[in-house]
């Protein structure tokens, strides 16, 4: 987990830094943290469209430029030819209910988190699919 507390440094998102590393059998498979697609600008220096319209955390996703930390390292995992299958997702919160779906379609067997995520939807999205482990603080 510390490694992706290391990760999350690298986040661009005004509201929240999340870090997120992919392992199987012990090895690094990939890491995400959350931010603005490459080659676009980070939110950093356009602003947070959610955060200016008061939007609670854990709605509206749609609205947000970025890409969640769980979305990106397995999209790091994908661009260089990594399988997910049966790795174990370590992330500094636990995942939203896209993300969540992302997960168990990439055949991911286990998500260890940090802190929590107001998404109940997630959790129902793992029961019997993901092996879904809160870390104590």
């Amino acid at each position: 987990m510390e490694i992706a507390h290391l990760v999350a440094k690298r986040s661009t998102c005004l509201r929240r830094q999340v870090g997120a590393v992919l392992v199987r059998e012990k090895r690094l498979l990939a890491t995400g943290y959350n931010g603005a697609p490459s080659g676009m600008e980070h939110c950093e220096a356009v602003g947070c469209l959610r955060a200016r319209l008061g939007i609670p955390s854990g709605e509206r996703h749609e609205l947000c430029r970025g890409i969640h930390a769980e979305q990106n390292v397995i999209i790091q995992a994908a661009r260089h030819g990594i399988s997910t299958e049966g790795a174990t997702l370590f992330c500094t919160v636990s995942p939203c209910f896209i993300c969540a779906k992302i997960l168990v379609q990439a055949g991911v067997r286990q998500v260890v988190y940090g802190a929590g995520y107001p998404d109940e939807k997630a959790l129902d999205m793992f029961s019997g699919q993901i092996s879904f482990v809160k870390l104590s603080s």
